[in-house]
């Protein structure tokens, strides 16, 4: 078993960069492992290396002009972002360098990289996973550690890393629900999503026979709300985690100075009350998980779109913080974020000429990572021909 690390994650006598440039050049090599690392320090995992990611783990395109953007494989004809901020994780998994590859995920991290390179990622109930040792962005509410795998059995085993025993909990969810057909997924439609995710959800849904209950108008508003909030505090715990680095003159770029300077302003006017609203957020999600078991809807509201032009100057900047902006608004992540919940994206087929996978995400109640797999894997079942369309690319820059 081969497993990569996201470069948030300390690993004894190795800088951890954050993909920073200025911690790169002034940060001393980590001391210890984080604790995340322990279990497969004990199995004698091979440890190829740390993967790329965006500066600070704060965009979510995945580019980063000091390392170099990870190479996306998802398709053949057009030069996809890889997503981000664990853009390094996904594109090593997909190229085939790596079995497993941890990522972190504050708003998205792991499920937006793995629907832009058409692998499986799960982010994991917050708390579940400890923290010690990671670089953090939102540790206090939003952060997490979880496993990226080319398919569900090798996520499976990336987190029987995690969290020792997994393995076994993830067979005794397979048997106890075998068949589509005793487990309920509440359908949440989204505004603004390409009609042909919603489709190839509908139909990758309807294919492996799961009993199907469309969500309401008043918890789609539920939703949007917690999306907005989420966005909020995560914009607000950049800032508060990465302000230290505002003033520097090099070594961090202007984009990220952006977003640490609009999680100032966040911070200022949102924050507290976002923080407010989120103990109504997560009754909710109980609530509704008393009606069905899972909820389904797209990872992206979109199909990843190309990587833009790069430059230094002013014009070129701003371009790049607006895509990144409308990156933000795409990715239908962070309100699983801000209840806790676990989440598993999954790729599956859609009805598009340059790209062969968009990504359907499960969201379930807190500490259902193995009951969400076990739903993945009857996904899965039916959507083999998948490896057979995302052809591993020959190489990728993942530091």
């Amino acid at each position: 078993m081969r497993l990569a690390v996201k470069d948030l994650i300390d690993m004894k006598g190795v800088v951890t960069t954050a993909g920073s440039e200025y911690v790169t050049k002034t940060t001393p090599p980590a001391t210890r492992d984080a604790e995340c690392l322990a279990i497969a320090r004990e199995r004698n995992v091979e440890i190829v290396g740390k993967t790329n990611l965006s500066e600070f783990a704060v965009a979510p395109s995945g580019m980063n002009d000091f390392f170099g953007t990870p190479k996306s494989p998802l398709s053949k004809r057009s030069k996809l972002i890889p997503g981000g901020s664990s853009s390094g994780s996904a594109v090593a998994v997909a190229s085939g360098l790596v079995d497993i590859a941890f990522g972190t995920d504050t708003a998205g991290s792991i499920r937006v990289p793995a629907a832009c390179c058409g692998i499986v990622g799960l982010k994991t109930t917050f708390g579940l996973v400890s923290l010690k040792g990671v670089f953090p962005i939102e540790p206090k509410h939003l952060d997490t550690v979880g496993p990226m795998a080319k398919d569900v059995d090798h996520v499976v085993q990336g987190m029987d890393l995690l969290q020792n025993g997994f393995a076994a909990r993830y067979r005794t969810a397979v048997a106890a629900k075998p068949l589509a057909k005793r487990i309920r997924i509440g359908r949440l439609y989204l505004s603004g999503t390409d009609p042909k995710i919603d489709k190839a959800i509908d139909d990758a849904l309807a294919r492996a026979q799961f009993q199907v209950i469309p969500l309401d108008q008043a918890f789609k508003a539920k939703w949007n709300q917690a999306k907005k909030d989420g966005d909020t505090v995560a914009a607000a715990g950049a800032w508060i985690s990465d302000r230290k680095y505002f003033d520097k003159l090099i070594g961090v770029s202007a984009r990220t100075k952006a977003i640490i300077a609009l999680g100032e302003f966040d911070y200022a006017t949102n924050y507290r009350n976002a923080l407010q609203r989120q103990a109504a957020w997560q009754h909710a999600l109980r609530q509704i998980f008393k009606k069905v078991d899972f909820i389904a809807l797209p990872t992206l509201q979109k199909l990843p779109p190309k990587i833009p032009l790069v430059g230094k100057t002013a014009l070129l900047e701003a371009q790049i913080a607006l895509f990144e902006a409308q990156m933000l608004g795409l990715q239908n992540t962070v309100a699983v974020n801000f209840a806790g919940n676990p989440a598993l994206a999954i790729p599956i087929p859609v009805n598009d000429k340059i790209v062969p996978a968009t990504s359907l995400q499960f969201v379930g109640p807190r500490l259902s990572e193995a009951q969400l797999l076990n739903v993945g894997r009857l996904i899965e079942a039916k959507h083999l021909q998948l490896d057979r369309q995302v052809m591993p690319a020959k190489s990728a820059p993942t530091q």
